[in-house]
């Protein structure tokens, strides 16, 4: 069964402001080595997927940057949304693209802000993944061995490896439950269980599994598509789509789709995951000096430890007696805040929007 990848890629970043604006959010920046990390994440696909097979979804606003960065990519690859509804909608969006123009394919889905340090071991999981999917008409999607009791993931439960099942020879194993993010008590439980796992994100199907369980957990967003199935890929589909969005329902296809189907399996990985969520991550995976410092750019510094400080080339910055401060610097904003307060970042986007300060979005 051919493989093709869906790539989502229209989120905002906004836990990583302000670096991350609007026009180009993290997924599109160099963050970690080089290379926007959207592209490192078809990058480390290629053995897998064709070039001609990678569709990726985002929005108006960064569409332009999105077809820069990524030549390779068939034009009619880069699907865009007229709005954001979270994840349900817009893997819909694509598996509907794929089953019009190639039939029932196996169809990988994968957010573009992802790091992954072992990539052979990455694509092994996917490989893997892949035969589940196929075998089993199920949803199958990654989960990540915990390291910490982290509270910023959401976390899976799974029949542990003692569990005998069709694929734990290759080890895949049934889903117990979901769990959102928990509080520092409950993460620690998790870790200490045994048989719970970091939420990946990343999902291995059939198009034809996932619809059907679309149409069963989601009727009203399977029906809009569904309405929409004529007008793919001719002249008046956008004016269609858009017309659709506006009246579906903003949901995650986690919340809508896996939390509540009874086919569904998590193959166990470590592969050096990390979901970047903020800059503390940033920070966590930065190498730094003996101080615990890790610099990035102009920067001197004085009696400073455990600080994160970022500046770009046309900024100078000096910073003298603080400890366990993240600062970012860009040409017109600037970022202070106590290392673990990373989840707050948020709020000043929001402050920014709602008092019409555009310009630093």
């Amino acid at each position: 069964m051919e493989v093709f990848a869906l790539i989502i890629a229209g989120g905002v970043g906004a836990r990583f402001w302000p670096r991350s604006r609007e026009h180009s959010p993290k997924q599109l920046l160099e963050i970690i080595g080089r290379g926007s990390m959207l592209q490192n994440t078809i990058y480390r696909l290629d053995p897998i997927v064709s070039r001609k097979n990678v569709l990726v979804v985002t929005n108006s606003l960064q569409e332009v940057e999105v077809r820069k960065q990524l030549p390779h990519i068939p034009q009619e690859n880069i699907l865009i949304e007229p709005v954001g509804r979270n994840t349900a909608p817009a893997v819909t969006f694509g598996a509907e693209i794929l089953r019009a123009r190639h039939g029932d394919c196996i169809m990988i889905v994968l957010p573009a802000d992802h790091l992954v340090h072992d990539i052979t071991e990455f694509q092994d999981t996917i490989l893997r993944a892949i035969q589940v999917a196929e075998i089993s008409n199920g949803l199958v999607t990654i989960g990540i061995n915990p390291s910490r009791p982290e509270t910023g993931y959401g976390y899976i439960q799974y029949l542990d490896q003692s569990t005998s099942n069709q694929f734990s020879t290759i080890g895949a194993y049934p889903v117990v439950t979901f769990a959102e993010k928990p509080n520092r008590e409950t993460a620690q439980r998790f870790l200490e269980s045994g048989d719970f796992l970091w939420n990946s994100g990343m999902f291995i199907w059939k198009v034809s599994s996932l619809l059907s369980q679309v149409a069963e957990f989601l009727p009203d967003i399977s029906d809009s598509f569904h309405s929409l199935r004529a007008y793919i890929d001719q002249p008046n589909f956008e004016k269609k789509l858009e017309i659709a969005y506006k009246k579906m329902e903003s949901i995650s296809i986690d919340f809508g789709v896996m939390e509540k189907s009874a086919n569904r399996y998590i193959i166990p990985s470590d592969f050096g995951w990390n979901d970047l969520g903020s800059w503390d991550e940033v920070y966590r995976i930065l190498p730094k000096d003996a101080d615990g410092n890790a610099i990035e750019g102009n920067v001197f510094f004085l009696d400073t430890k455990n600080c994160h400080i970022a500046t770009t080339p046309k900024r100078y910055v000096g910073v003298i007696g603080v400890t366990d401060l993240t600062i970012i610097d860009t040409d017109d904003a600037l970022l202070v805040y106590k290392r673990g307060s990373a989840q707050a970042v948020k709020e000043v986007v929001e402050s920014l929007r709602k008092n019409s300060k555009t310009k630093f979005l």
